[in-house]
């Protein structure tokens, strides 16, 4: 059975509230009972945080625990942090970043993500699908 970390950052726990015009209204209570219910031979974790040093100790935590994958929403982190582009980049682990928005379509400051530049992936704009996408692209590695 493969293990995917499902990483979100600032602000994420308040999907659902938060600008659901942008967002829509699942939760990340909702995207962990999608993963399972259609990945069900697969195990995940799930983490959040609204603060960037939890998300890099979180990152290197999985880098030596028996994980096969990471799914990660920066969310705003991806367009400032280098710190998570260099977590992200020595964990040694696929990471495929989402962002439930099209980043590249909202404001310019956005558009740049330092931590998409070392990730296996990413996805973007396709709603809180992009994390079953995401799942998918895990589980099919070899």
């Amino acid at each position: 059975m493969k293990t995917i970390a499902v990483l979100n950052g600032p602000n994420l726990d308040r999907l659902g509230k938060r600008e659901p015009e942008i967002y829509g209204s699942k939760t990340l209570d909702d995207i962990a009972s999608e993963l399972r219910a259609n990945f069900p031979k697969a195990s995940f974790t799930f983490f959040q945080s609204n603060h960037e040093g939890m998300l890099v100790d979180k990152l290197s935590e999985l880098a030596e625990a028996d994980c096969d994958g990471v799914i990660f929403n920066p969310a705003a982190y991806s367009h400032t942090s280098i710190a998570l582009r260099d977590a992200i980049s020595s964990c040694g682990l696929p990471v495929i970043e989402v962002h439930i928005s099209n980043i590249h379509a909202r404001e310019r400051f956005r558009h740049h993500s330092h931590t998409g530049s070392v990730s296996k992936g990413v996805i973007a704009g396709l709603g809180t699908e992009g994390y079953l996408l995401a799942a998918r692209s895990l589980l099919d590695l070899r």
